[in-house]
């Protein structure tokens, strides 16, 4: 196995592992949340988006070794920049909203609705990031199929997250006059 290989797939277990200190921060907010009077949606789509995460990186890993894709550092080098800056939204997100931040849809705006940081340009600065981030993940060494799979799977959990996050935030008056005219992913668009 060549060093670009075990980079890479060094690379992927840091993703996971940041994965699990996420649930970590997570569980502890939705604890917190609950205590403060927040409900817990109840989400059972939620399984398919950890399933996604956990199949872009077992795929990327898989595709990389088994199919010996090469390292391009033409694409690895941009890709990683766009992993970098994907990553530095999230965690943005992740500080601005603060307890409020939680991998799973509660009911928390009774708490108050967050229009700081990333929110003043768009009500769903997260998910742009984790799309952005499943797709170059797997480019920084060739894993297209992975990429591609990932992004088209990527649409459809979120088109169904995005259904019942959005009915349960626009149920909240001081969110729908605080967001309703903020796109959702990119300013600008959509």
């Amino acid at each position: 196995m060549d060093l670009s290989t075990i980079a890479f797939l060094a690379l992927l277990v840091l993703v996971a592992l940041l994965r699990f200190v996420e649930l970590g921060i997570s569980k502890r907010h939705q604890t917190e949340m609950i205590a403060r009077g927040a409900a817990k949606i109840d989400e059972p789509r939620f399984r398919w988006m950890v399933a996604l995460h956990t199949a872009v990186l077992i795929g990327a890993a898989v595709e990389v070794v088994l199919l010996k894709r090469p390292f391009l550092p033409w694409l690895a080098a941009p890709m990683f920049v766009v992993f970098l800056a994907a990553n530095a939204v999230r965690w943005w997100v992740i500080r601005t909203l603060g307890d409020h931040w939680n991998v799973q849809v509660m009911d928390s705006t009774r708490l108050g609705v967050v229009t700081s940081g990333p929110f003043r340009f768009v009500r769903h600065p997260n998910y742009a990031a984790v799309f952005a981030e499943l797709l170059a993940l797997p480019l920084i060494h060739t894993a297209w199929i992975t990429a591609t799979a990932g992004a088209l799977a990527h649409i459809g959990v979120l088109t169904q997250r995005l259904s019942t996050e959005e009915r349960v935030l626009f149920a909240n008056p001081e969110y729908r006059a605080a967001m309703s005219g903020k796109p959702r992913f990119l300013p600008g668009l959509f």
